[in-house]
């Protein structure tokens, strides 16, 4: 019969084991997707090239406030020809009054009203698609009403990323820096989902993009039905359109910092867990080979800290806690070291400061949203 020392000896063996195969994973994930934009080489300036007509689709409900905030640097772009369409959908509010004096003021500003409430779709995609079907250029820019662009050429510098195939460009939506500790989570985790779905599509494997800063072809988008094959589901117009279209050849992104846009975040934890929910909803719609990888990545995050622990209980031997410090040192320094290039990328230069404290927290709170989310589905737009 094996002695119960042996055995202690031999789990933590095993403990450790497990250790390294999760920081291996770990380490593939940094340095073969996030490296890609957290090194890559950004253009000094816009590229000097033909402009392309373009239509700016926005939908709101009940959104006065974003709208009058958030429209006119938008309505005001340095760009030679393009259009924005904004489809109010259903508000009742005086969303209505504020876009007439806007359409007066502005010749290239389209407003749709939709007083009836006639959403056979879920979410905003009827809305989305109306807006999309009435634009008179063949790219489409979207954005949503609580963003703001970067500057006065956010258009141009969106539309500068397509090339003679490109069909389609992911964009970076940021959110505004605010004091406290939400803040920061918020913009930390955005920043490593910008890692994920940018790296991704400089990868060749494009899998989603966001919806605060996305352009298309509308050809591409009727090519593909559109919103049919997902209308079902109350959010993804954003990412499960660009699951299904996106393709190694005809995708594209946007790193410089004037194609930014930047959002309101939440302000209580409440609203960040139901908008965090809603936005994790959909990726059970995503290709097998997609959720095959996001899911790997969200596994060895956690399961690396569950296997640290377990070893943590079962050290018995110095040689082994020399090579798990060695482990977590890698993986930390791996990690700092991406996010600092990629915060200068993002705009968000002191935020890999924290990210041994919220690879901590992301690594056990993802798990919460994805059992929430099993357990209560339901989301709504508005």
């Amino acid at each position: 019969m094996i002695p119960f020392t042996e055995m202690i000896r031999d789990a933590q063996w095993v403990a450790l084991l497990f250790l390294a195969f999760f920081t291996f994973i770990s380490l593939i994930y940094y340095w073969s997707v996030f490296s890609r934009i957290a090194f890559s080489s950004l253009p000094k300036e816009i590229p000097d090239k033909d402009e392309l007509p373009v239509s700016v689709v926005i939908c709101a409900k009940n959104e006065y406030e974003n709208l009058e905030k958030n429209l006119p640097p938008i309505l005001e772009q340095e760009y030679s020809e393009y259009e924005v369409i904004l489809v109010n959908d259903f508000s009742d509010d005086d969303s209505y009054f504020l876009l007439k004096r806007l359409q007066e003021k502005y010749p290239h500003f389209k407003v749709i009203n939709l007083r009836e409430n006639v959403n056979f779709f879920s979410g905003k995609k009827l809305a989305l698609a109306l807006g999309i079907k009435s634009a008179k250029y063949d790219i489409i820019l979207l954005t949503d009403a609580d963003c703001t662009p970067a500057g006065k050429n956010w258009i141009k510098s969106m539309l500068s990323a397509f090339g003679k195939k490109t069909e389609l460009v992911l964009g970076y939506g940021g959110y505004r820096s605010l004091p406290g500790f939400l803040n920061l989570l918020i913009r930390y985790d955005t920043m490593l989902i910008a890692l994920q779905y940018l790296g991704f599509a400089l990868a060749g494997k494009p899998y989603m993009g966001v919806g605060r800063n996305l352009a298309y072809k509308k050809e591409l988008f009727f090519r593909h039905g559109g919103f049919t094959s997902h209308y079902k589901v109350k959010s993804g117009d954003d990412d499960l359109f660009v699951n299904k279209a996106a393709g190694r050849h005809n995708t594209s992104i946007s790193l410089s910092p004037d194609s930014f846009t930047i959002s309101e975040p939440e302000r209580s934890f409440k609203g960040w867990f139901k908008q965090k929910k809603r936005h994790l909803s959909t990726g059970i719609y995503y290709k097998k080979g997609d959720k095959y990888r996001l899911g790997l990545f969200a596994f060895s995050q956690t399961m690396f800290y569950i296997s640290l622990i377990a070893y943590l209980i079962l050290m018995k031997c110095c040689l082994t806690l020399y090579i798990a410090l060695g482990l977590i040192f890698i993986k930390y320094f791996s990690l700092l070291l991406i996010l600092n290039y990629a915060g200068k990328k993002f705009n968000e230069r002191k935020l890999f400061l924290y990210s041994p404290i919220f690879d901590i927290i992301f690594a056990f709170l993802n798990p919460v949203f994805a059992i929430s989310n099993l357990l209560y589905r339901k989301n709504k737009w508005k």
